[in-house]
């Protein structure tokens, strides 16, 4: 027995002493190098560690009031509540999810007039929120696609649309978004569409882009739509901010609903993040439109095989509070005040910051601040500009120049201002 604990074994071709002999083992993990630290939350992991008392967050992209603080919706509150009185239960939630949510969740994206809802083609699963969603979807794309199928992204596009194909296995490419001039370039994306192979795969934000902030017109998605089927593309839709960045559900979704009567090949990743402040509770949806119900049966069963090792199903308290609020017109019709409430207020601090900058004595053009929609504006600054406001002004932003707007209040939009001008003019 002796022998056994002081024995030296071979593991993975490196020399351990077992750790009854009290040596620290040394073993392969000795060899892990240190991973890079992630393009946002590594930025937002030095806000937290800068001990400057004056520091400004406008990193993360999470609502905060005017106070600059979290707000959970009084709708999610109510919800809650109700879930609690009722002696809501804790069990499983099946691979799928929960049904009801799932129901509630595809009518608030499609519309009550979807053709594909009403003929009950569209398969569809929980997920752990947007992000969830759009892995699930490359890992179905990687498996069903023809090998070497490419997904492309806009340039620029959310930092983690990258790692999230190329970790499923799909080569990433990029297709034109924004142009020098900060504008649209519609004529660069459509370009693009009709250059990449047939059957590539197109990520595509419903509404405001992340980071940019700028979003096709009507006519433009139409024109994307007519491009993408004479092409013969797959699209997946990303769609984070559904009444968030107009303030109007259907509005934010007329993109969507284009492109699902339109017939194409369409995937719908959904995220309850932003427009329902569940950022923790990770709620959202993956969903297919298919040629008939049969289809939908079987693209159905195929997202189970994926879920079911992954993480077997997903937690049911957000997509709970969810399906109260949509399932209750009372409650849904006080959800879309406040939801129009928080688009309000970003629109209003954008107003907000270009008035400071001027009063700050800049001389640069920031109308495109105010041109933008959603959670993010795009600056236009530098990266080394980007260096200067965070380590001289304690000012935190990615350094591709995206800031939050839901970090910017009354109180500290001086003092952003100031800082920007003192760094770029």
């Amino acid at each position: 027995w002796k022998r056994i604990h002081e024995a030296r074994y071979m593991v993975g071709g490196l020399l351990l002493l077992h750790a009854a002999t009290g040596v620290v083992l040394s073993s392969y993990l000795s060899k892990v190098p240190q991973g890079a630290a992630d393009k946002i939350l590594g930025i937002a992991q030095a806000f937290q560690r800068d001990e400057r008392a004056d520091k400004v967050n406008l990193v993360v992209g999470a609502y905060r009031d005017g106070g600059g603080s979290p707000w959970v919706l009084p709708t999610v509150r109510e919800a809650e509540q109700r879930l609690i009185a009722r002696g809501q239960n804790k069990e499983y939630a099946s691979i799928v999810g929960v049904p009801a949510f799932l129901d509630r969740a595809l009518e608030f994206a499609y519309g009550p007039g979807c053709t594909a809802l009403s003929e009950g083609r569209v398969a569809a699963v929980q997920t752990l929120s947007g992000t969830g969603a759009c892995r699930l979807a490359a890992d179905f794309y990687a498996r069903f696609l023809p090998p070497g199928t490419a997904a492309y992204v806009s340039e620029p596009t959310w930092p983690n649309h990258i790692p999230i194909f190329e970790t499923a296995g799909l080569e990433v490419r990029k297709y034109r978004y924004l142009g020098a001039d900060g504008r649209f370039d519609v004529e660069g994306m459509l370009e693009d569409i009709g250059q990449a192979p047939a059957g590539s795969v197109f990520v595509l934000h419903a509404c405001a882009h992340n980071p940019t902030g700028v979003d096709p017109t009507a006519a433009d998605w139409k024109r994307i739509s007519d491009a993408l089927l004479a092409a013969g593309q797959h699209i997946l839709v990303d769609m984070a901010y559904q009444g968030f960045a107009s303030g109007d559900a259907r509005r934010d979704a007329a993109a969507l609903s284009l492109l699902a009567e339109a017939g194409h090949s369409l995937a719908l990743a959904q995220s309850f993040a932003k427009n329902f402040g569940l950022y923790g509770e990770r709620v959202g949806s993956l969903s297919l439109v298919c040629a008939d119900a049969a289809e939908a049966s079987r693209v159905e069963s195929q997202l189970k095989l994926l879920i079911r090792p992954m993480y077997s199903s997903p937690p049911i308290h957000g997509a709970l509070l969810v399906n109260e609020v949509l399932s209750d017109a009372a409650l849904r019709a006080q959800y879309d005040d406040e939801c129009a409430s928080m688009a309000r207020r970003i629109s209003d601090m954008r107003a907000l910051l270009v008035a400071e900058l001027s009063a700050a004595g800049s001389q640069r053009d920031w109308s495109h601040v105010t041109d933008q929609i959603g959670m993010f504006a795009y600056t236009g600054l530098t990266a080394a500009q980007c260096d200067a406001l965070m380590e001289e002004h304690a000012v935190y932003l990615t350094r591709d120049g995206r800031i939050s707007m839901a970090g910017v209040n009354e109180q500290n939009a001086g003092v952003i201002a100031a800082a920007i001008v003192a760094v770029a003019g």
